[in-house]
């Protein structure tokens, strides 16, 4: 990515000069922002995929606005919300807690028929090191696959679903006790959703990978064991440290990614402290295929 700094009149975007990511400065969240503002900040998410901003002192009900700003709540499935607000969700690791939450690599809700567009987490507690977030541009993975692997995937679609996650007897069931983040785990995470396992990005019209390790259970129209050989090949790939940039988190830091170009995967590496964020989700669209 270009390490050159774009600014309007009052909001300075810095990309980080990685394969995604910009920070961005000149907007105080806590306070109603306006078009502009807006704008800037939605050009930013499109031409960086990631954009952190710093020093922010948001509450809840300014976390949520912005969120309907960028294109209104959604809801998260299977994690329970915060009390009174049913689109806000608490990831919460305690100091005497060993496992944490959304430690794999993962794009956010791909297993919905329409899953959402962009990610809003806001930290209130940070360790003082470890627990960053890395993000994968899934745009760049997309680019670099062999010839053959992009045709392929070209024209297959990829079904997913949260059942190993969240379902009935699934990896987060048998730890729900053990993490703070309150998981309702259900059957109805076993339902299964298909996507073009490339798709066009609704508002960039560019091909990304979209595909992942957490929620894409076998791609459709192959057999059970070329379908993993095929996965098991491309999910490394679509994560590799060159298509990647980590943000070190601190409190008041707000992130915000576009789901439709990137996975993301939460570090675990902070024994002995405590990290809190709140997360929102911003409604997106069905994803659709790239053409050829």
């Amino acid at each position: 990515m270009s390490a050159a700094v774009h600014t309007t009149e009052r909001v300075k975007v810095a990309p980080t000069g990685a394969a995604a990511g910009a920070y961005v400065t000149g907007i105080d969240l806590g306070k109603k922002t306006d078009a502009e503002e807006i704008a800037a900040l939605r050009q930013a998410l499109l031409d960086h995929l990631v954009v952190a901003l710093p020093d922010q002192n948001l509450s809840l009900d300014d976390l949520e606005r912005l969120t309907d700003q960028l294109g209104g709540r959604d809801l998260t499935p299977f994690v329970k919300p915060v009390p009174g607000r049913p689109y806000v969700i608490r990831i919460l690791k305690e100091k005497h807690e060993t496992l944490n939450f959304a430690n794999a690599w993962h794009t956010d809700l791909s297993y919905l028929p329409v899953p959402p567009s962009f990610t809003l987490l806001y930290c209130l507690d940070a360790p003082p090191s470890g627990g960053d977030t890395i993000w994968a541009n899934q745009y760049m993975a997309y680019e670099t696959l062999s010839n053959d692997v992009r045709e392929t995937l070209r024209g297959l679609d990829a079904v997913h679903s949260a059942g190993l996650a969240y379902g009935t007897g699934g990896y987060l069931d048998h730890v729900k006790d053990q993490i703070s983040t309150p998981i309702e785990p259900s059957k109805d995470a076993f339902r299964e959703q298909t996507h073009p396992a490339v798709i066009a990005h609704a508002e960039t019209g560019k091909s990304a990978l979209y595909v992942n390790p957490v929620y894409t259970t076998r791609l459709s129209g192959l057999s059970e064991a070329d379908s993993r050989t095929l996965l098991q090949q491309v999910h490394p790939h679509a994560v590799s440290e060159r298509f990647t940039w980590r943000l070190r988190w601190a409190k008041g830091t707000l992130a915000i990614w576009d789901n439709r170009s990137t996975q993301h995967f939460a570090m675990n590496d902070y024994q002995g402290f405590r990290r809190e964020m709140v997360r929102t989700s911003v409604k997106g669209s069905a994803p659709t295929r790239a053409e050829a």
